[in-house]
């Protein structure tokens, strides 16, 4: 299992629950600076990340979004309690830092998104998403829909995506 890529979707569903939950808000996801022909599936509001998240329903990318600075924190305070419970890690305030997600081009970017394997094949091929690549699905990304990819919608989505290529 892809740590980086199971820690990218805890914060699509785990944070985004916990955040949810206590400030009445969205789910999770994370992209940003997608071009005028980026491939949405259900309407408008959605980025589709190259492993398929929607990336405006991350909490990370919310909470940089969000422009009261006291409801930002408490968002990040509750992706900080989700992170420990559901991952074990240690993580302070601090260390949410902003994100316009994993499509944003010399800007704001989440440490764990930077880590993404899936992320820099994409980049590196310089697809769209996925979806684009003519090995789709590869291990990478095989793995990650088994271990939470599927379950937060990702794996649909490139496949609506590849169905219409």
């Amino acid at each position: 299992m892809n740590s980086e890529c199971s820690r990218r979707c805890f914060l699509i569903r785990g944070a985004g629950m916990a955040a949810g939950i206590s400030l009445g808000g969205v789910g999770l996801g994370g992209c940003n600076k997608q071009s005028e022909s980026r491939i949405t599936i259900k309407g408008a509001g959605e980025m589709i990340a190259y492993c398929g998240l929607n990336c405006v329903t991350c909490q990370i990318y919310l909470a940089t979004r969000e422009t009261d600075p006291e409801k930002q924190r408490q968002m990040r305070e509750q992706i900080v309690i989700a992170i420990k419970k559901y991952l074990g890690e240690e993580k302070r305030v601090e260390d949410i830092t902003d994100c316009d997600g994993c499509k944003a081009e010399g800007g704001r970017l989440y440490s764990n998104c930077q880590k993404c394997q899936i992320r820099k094949c994409a980049r590196e091929k310089g697809l769209e998403n996925c979806a684009y690549c003519s090995e789709y699905a590869c291990d990478k990304l095989s793995k990650f829909f088994d271990s939470e990819g599927e379950k937060a919608g990702a794996k649909k989505r490139l496949n609506e995506i590849k169905a219409r290529l």
